[in-house]
């Protein structure tokens, strides 16, 4: 036991770390979007770092692709240190990169590379996390100890959240924040990806892969489950959208819709953040107890009945409590959903495709639908028709609900169990 929670704690950590450098670029884009695109009003400056922000998420199918096939073919181990390796340069690309002002448009084209790098890293970095932390988990216990995928994948973006608030608040002035400030958590970034590499140098193999005496992690072997990759799409569809609506958009929806200040914006952000955090072994643990389709279907229904109410009503407050109330509301329905997604897209898969089954159909659903979901919302606000992103929103999820209420309960017949 000990040497389980070990492991799963250290892939946690590295985990962390991938998220942290990936998330880092949506905490502090409000102070580097003039420095790559200078020309335009704010909401345009935002639409176009929003727009790099999308492309990093295409990158992550391939990499859910490559790095799934690595981890099914030569263990979940050398994929994981390998990812977080790549995570490394593109956070340290983006640290050293000259602005618009210093070498012209190559300046966000350096930008946009280092993006398509860490897109690459976290789109292996998901699938094989995800069948790790399940698969070093007890049966009756796998949706909490899973559920440490989204701690530590939240931890990420509150590190970067609280990275922030620190720079504001104790070390740099507004204009130094904006002239270079924005550089130093980049380079935290690469200096913790070195660290998360070190660490996941010494994790024990999973004895699902190890004494597996199949290992595909090819396209045609995951086609041969058609139902369980389009289970996947559909459970990720209207969940992504939620959690990147109310985690990284948020920051931006406080100062550029509700008309709050920047720190006081990012202190809301991450005080939610926080909160939704510590939600998650929670909503990971009834999940075991109660199974894992009626807490997604509690989710679904929550989502379509309240995305509209809740966005509305913090379209028009002024009061950052009760903003702080309005976004941790959201995000406990949205828990429903993050606890458990990796732990059931990982019960779908037998052990010879299970990092690229629960990788690459995530990816390209996240890259469709999570990943824009930042342009779409600014897109439609500089059209005069930001109420609609919230109609959206809420279809997605509706789609997913219908997913929720005919899947059958992972928790009940896992394919980790048949391993």
């Amino acid at each position: 036991m000990p040497e389980r929670i070990k492991a799963i704690l250290i892939g946690s950590s590295g985990n962390l770390v991938e998220w942290y450098d990936f998330y880092v670029y949506a905490a502090f884009s409000l102070y580097f979007a003039k420095a790559f695109f200078p020309a335009g009003d704010q909401t345009a400056q935002l639409l176009n770092t929003a727009a790099i922000f999308a492309v990093g998420f295409l990158m992550r199918p391939i990499g859910a692709w490559f790095f799934g096939r690595m981890a099914d073919r030569h263990g979940r181990r050398v994929a994981l240190t390998t990812s977080v390796l790549l995570m490394c340069f593109g956070s340290a690309l983006v640290a050293v990169t000259p602005v618009y002002a210093t070498i012209g448009i190559a300046a966000p084209v350096i930008l946009l590379l280092a993006r398509m790098i860490q897109g690459l890293s976290l789109g292996g970095e998901y699938g094989t996390s995800a069948t790790y932390l399940s698969e070093m988990a007890t049966s009756d216990r796998r949706g909490f100890y899973s559920s440490f995928q989204y701690v530590t994948l939240i931890g990420g973006q509150l590190a970067a959240m609280l990275v922030l608030v620190v720079l504001q608040k104790f070390v740099l002035m507004p204009a130094e924040l904006d002239a270079w400030g924005w550089r130093i958590p980049f380079a935290i970034g690469a200096g913790l990806a070195v660290i998360a590499y070190v660490m996941r140098r010494d994790l024990h193999e999973t004895e699902a892969f190890s004494r597996a005496t199949r290992r595909e992690g090819s396209l045609k072997a995951l086609l041969a489950h058609p139902r369980e990759v389009a289970i996947v799409v559909g459970l990720t569809l209207g969940g992504t959208l939620a959690f990147y609506t109310y985690t990284t958009y948020m920051q931006k929806f406080l100062v550029n819709t509700s008309g709050f200040a920047k720190d006081t914006a990012t202190l809301v952000s991450a005080s939610a953040l926080f909160i939704y955090m510590l939600m998650q072994p929670v909503v990971g643990a009834i999940s075991d107890v109660i199974g894992r389709r009626l807490v997604l279907i509690a989710f679904g229904v929550l989502g379509v009945l309240c995305t509209v109410p809740l966005l509305m009503t913090l379209q028009a407050t002024k009061d950052p409590f009760a903003a702080f109330a309005l976004i941790v509301a959201g995000l406990a329905i949205v828990s429903c959903y993050t606890a458990i997604n990796a732990v059931v897209k990982a019960e779908l898969f037998p052990t010879s495709v299970r990092a690229l089954g629960v990788g690459l159909p995530y990816a390209l659903t996240v890259a469709l639908f999570g990943g824009t979901a930042e342009y779409v919302a600014l897109w439609l606000k500089q059209a005069g028709r930001e109420t609609d992103f919230y109609w959206y929103v809420t279809a997605c999820i509706g789609v997913s609900l219908i997913v929720y209420a005919t899947m059958r309960d992972t928790r009940d017949d896992s394919a980790i169990n048949k391993s």
